[in-house]
């Protein structure tokens, strides 16, 4: 059974860092792709960072270049999303997420939700 179980979510103040991770559990860390998202109230989930398991590239959508950073440990099964100069917009439930990269890529993975495994969700809040 895959489980993606998600931490470090909670409350920051603007301009505060918060690190998120994602641990999987039950599939092949070389063959999934593992990406972070977040949906806001009243908007469509949104793809932030995605990484590419067998090169370690990544994407990352425009809103949070050069704030958000997405890296994982040496045996690949945890992902990070490192999350600097946060913003109130940036309130919204953070989601971790793998896709088989067999059927899709890291750009698709995140622009257009191309997901397999979901994790349960943890809010994160951002206000003073």
């Amino acid at each position: 059974q895959v489980q993606l179980v998600e931490s470090g979510g909670g409350s920051v103040q603007p301009g505060g860092p918060l690190r998120f991770s994602c641990v999987a559990a039950g599939l092949s860390t070389a063959d999934y792709g593992r990406g972070l998202f977040r949906q806001a109230p009243g908007k469509e989930r949104e793809g932030l960072s995605c990484l590419n398991p067998t090169d370690g590239s990544t994407y990352s959508t425009a809103s949070v270049k050069g704030r958000f950073t997405i890296s994982r440990d040496n045996d690949k099964s945890t992902v990070y999303l490192q999350m600097n100069s946060l913003k109130p917009e940036d309130t919204a439930v953070y989601y971790c997420a793998a896709a088989y990269m067999k059927m899709t890529s890291i750009q698709s993975m995140c622009t257009r939700r191309e997901v397999n495994y979901w994790g349960q969700g943890t809010q994160v809040t951002v206000s003073s």
